[in-house]
């Protein structure tokens, strides 16, 4: 039988909004790499990837604007994201995520709805959702990287399905994530723009441990709720992926943690080998998009066999 839906998709939602918005913050955090390797301070595994990605002699940086005019086009959304993202709105939103299903359906169900979603609202645009996701996979399984890596690759952007249910705007969805019921830190993009958000000085919030115990662990930290920490829920409920990919999912847009280097008085000895994962995930989710297009209907019975393999009860909760 097929898996009905139990919410209805809020059609209304401008998909392309987000997609836009969501590649301009891509190619912030792009920038941001592109100079830390110019800098000689990138990782190895990332100048490895960067010299692999889009980022050869013919295209290089004259498809992007100078860092500072890609950080002027998501300035505004910085702003609403962070002046709303506060304690009372994650527990709320973690608990609205708690109470209800708003549908089940298979993991490739999903990417097709999310196709739709979005695509249908940018009839000109050169690659399908589905196509974008396959890149990333299929970047991943070139090299040679765990089943699991790749299934991580295909899935890790499926939570922007929660703008079409019910999240408040694009500043719950999507952008760099960070921690709430502690200080904000100065590694986040635009932390200026706290001054207005009702945590900024509170007495406990305002405090560089807030809520939290130095050594706490990652695990025991809200982070700002979007897609990400959507997805990671649903996945560390529904599926046998390991913590590695878990972590990759969660912490993919915690650039604070993983490229700035804050919050690291909170992370324990798990952390450690958590933080090693989502790096080399990272590089993948910014540079595998290109201009070859995959064949969907051709990889498309590989990835629905891998999908089976960590989702073992095939129709998901979301």
């Amino acid at each position: 039988m097929a898996p009905a839906a139990l919410a209805a998709f809020n059609t209304e939602r401008d998909g392309l909004a987000l997609e836009t918005t969501s590649d301009s913050i891509d190619k912030v955090n792009i920038l941001k790499a592109e100079m830390k390797i110019d800098n000689k301070t990138a990782t190895q595994e990332e100048k490895d990837i960067y010299q692999k990605s889009q980022w050869d002699d013919e295209k290089d940086k004259t498809q992007f604007r100078q860092y500072e005019d890609a950080c002027d086009r998501v300035k505004n959304f910085y702003r609403e994201q962070h002046e709303k993202q506060t304690v009372a709105y994650n527990l709320k939103a973690r608990n609205d995520f708690k109470s209800k299903t708003r549908a089940e359906m298979t993991i490739w169900q999903a990417m097709e709805k999310l196709n739709t979603l979005i695509d249908e609202s940018d009839p000109d645009t050169s690659l399908t959702q589905i196509e974008h996701l396959l890149q990333s996979a299929e970047a991943i399984r070139r090299d040679g990287k765990p089943r699991w890596f790749q299934l991580t690759g295909l899935i890790h952007d499926l939570g922007k399905l929660l703008f079409f249910f019910d999240a408040q705007g694009q500043w719950d969805v999507v952008g760099d994530t960070f921690p709430v019921g502690c200080a904000f830190d100065k590694g986040i993009i635009y932390p200026d723009t706290f001054k207005e958000n009702p945590d900024y000085k509170d007495p406990i919030y305002s405090t560089e441990n807030g809520i939290y115990t130095p050594g706490c662990g990652m695990s025991n930290i809200m982070l700002s709720w979007g897609h990400d920490e959507y997805l990671y829920h649903i996945a560390k409920a529904q599926s046998t992926l390991p913590d590695e990919a878990l972590a990759m999912i969660r912490y993919h847009s915690f650039y604070p943690w993983h490229s700035a280097g804050a919050y690291r008085h909170f992370m324990d000895e798990q952390d450690m080998k958590m933080l090693e994962a989502v790096r080399a995930f990272n590089p993948y989710d910014l540079y595998s998009k290109s201009d070859d297009v995959p064949s969907v209907e051709e990889l498309k019975p590989y990835y629905l066999e891998l999908i089976d393999e960590f989702f073992p009860n095939k129709v998901v909760k979301w």
